[in-house]
């Protein structure tokens, strides 16, 4: 069995036996409230029809730093599934549905909401299916019994102690999901060469720790809309879905188009790159690997968001200074130039890299890849490391060999030019069998 694969197969499973609990018990009991869950179960259509759509396969937050979509790509749908499992009221009177039907009602919608999409070939991955359908559950779960049995409105009433409770569920509900899909990345990112080698798995804590940082984006508008809906519905009814709708839809377009300004800037940021490479300054692919490999030892050492999107920039760009040379370096290995023509390429680097528009940090990174690493930013330390890991590999020799050899020149250079810790990730990614395939969405 593939690594991994029984996260994933877990994951599936749990989420196929509650659909199925959810529908059998729904179909024996009947539906309670038949136009509530009408209501909600269109919303949810609704909010998968306007998905974003990102195709199957598509990654997570992890997989694709700084893309806003990648870690939820249907808000409004999962606003409303949230909405339906907490309503406890609507227009004053108290609902009766329970976990079963809130399960079997969030299934029917988006299954219903996604059709389109798969007919199109642009369908959602499963992951996120299966996602929502336990992080649902799990919020219904915490809250549908204790509404039901009358014990949570004995206890906390219908005033700001019953809206703190709701905000409880919903943090644990968003940690919830954050494991979740920490897990399913950390299972499909698990390569064959750590049960082969006996290379270490990818660490927990660095996807837990981005998963959690990236719920600060679309993830905190999720929440609270489905917060904000279900309360509203206590007083006004259904006609509060389609007025707090409206926040949401206008967040989800606002992300959708600064995500399309981030990927055209990381398509010309990727074209400029491949400027050396056609000047033929440096290898074919150099930057690409540079850029790839950096990006899995910044997961690796903490980085995520914003700084893994500077750490990606830079890495792409961290060679364009040597258009400014009249003979290339051979093999464009500047790591092996004397430490002042180092220094001189990587100042024109940052020179050129400020007349693109990209954010500061990016050049600063460019313009100190060659200090010493005590004076060097973290993205800095990441991009000086693996641009040589990658250039001794080509110009020392090829194979493992030239991996181990170009480990340990790096290890020999750690008193000045590499810090050590960064070093140990980049060999610890290595050893996993470096740059683990994006997970399917």
């Amino acid at each position: 069995m593939r690594p991994g694969a029984g996260t994933v197969a877990a994951v599936y499973g749990a989420a196929a036996l509650l659909t199925v609990a959810g529908f059998a018990a729904t179909l024996w009991q009947g539906i309670d409230e038949p136009a509530h869950a009408l209501a909600f179960g269109t919303l949810i259509a609704l909010g998968e029809l306007v998905r974003w759509g990102a195709p199957a396969g598509a990654g997570t937050s992890a997989a694709a730093p700084g893309e806003p979509q990648s870690r939820e790509p249907a808000p409004l749908a999962a606003a409303g599934a949230l909405a339906y499992a907490l309503l406890g009221a609507s227009a004053g009177a108290s609902t009766t549905h329970g976990v079963p039907q809130v399960v079997t009602v969030v299934v029917a919608g988006g299954l219903a909401g996604v059709v389109p999409h798969v007919a199109a070939g642009r369908g959602p991955g499963l992951d996120h299916l299966a996602r929502r359908i336990l992080t649902v559950g799990f919020a219904g779960l915490c809250f549908q019994p204790l509404y039901n049995t009358g014990e949570l409105t004995r206890r906390l009433g219908e005033g700001p102690l019953h809206a703190l409770f709701l905000l409880l569920v919903l943090v644990l509900t968003a940690l919830c999901d954050a494991v979740l899909a920490a897990l399913m990345h950390r299972a499909r990112t698990v390569p064959r060469t750590a049960t082969r080698t006996g290379g270490t798995p990818v660490p927990f804590g660095p996807l837990l720790r981005g998963e959690v940082r990236a719920l600060l984006g679309i993830g905190s508008a999720v929440c609270a809309t489905g917060a904000v809906m279900a309360l509203g519905a206590a007083v006004a009814g259904l006609w509060a879905l389609p007025v707090f709708c409206v926040p949401l839809l206008l967040t989800q377009m606002s992300f959708r188009r600064y995500a399309a300004v981030r990927t055209t800037n990381r398509q010309t940021i990727a074209s400029l790159a491949r400027a050396t490479e056609i000047a033929g300054y440096t290898p074919p692919g150099h930057a690409r690997r540079v850029a790839a490999l950096s990006g899995a030892v910044g997961r690796e050492l903490g980085l995520s968001g914003a700084d893994l999107t500077v750490l990606e920039y830079a890495a792409l760009m961290h060679d364009i200074g040597q258009l400014s040379l009249v003979d290339p370096v051979p093999e464009g290995a500047t790591t092996l130039l004397a430490p002042e023509e180092q220094r001189r390429i990587a100042l024109l680097g940052g020179a050129v890299v400020r007349q693109t528009g990209v954010p500061a940090a990016v050049a600063v990174v460019v313009e100190r890849q060659a200090d010493p690493y005590r004076d060097q930013p973290l993205p800095a330390r990441i991009v000086r490391t693996v641009n040589a890991y990658d250039d001794l590999t080509g110009a020392v020799a090829t194979g493992p060999l030239g991996a181990l050899r170009a480990l340990e020149r790096l290890r020999l250079d750690t008193a000045r030019d590499h810090h050590p810790e960064v070093v140990e990730s980049l060999a610890r990614v290595l050893a996993r069998g470096g740059v683990a395939p994006a997970p399917p969405g």
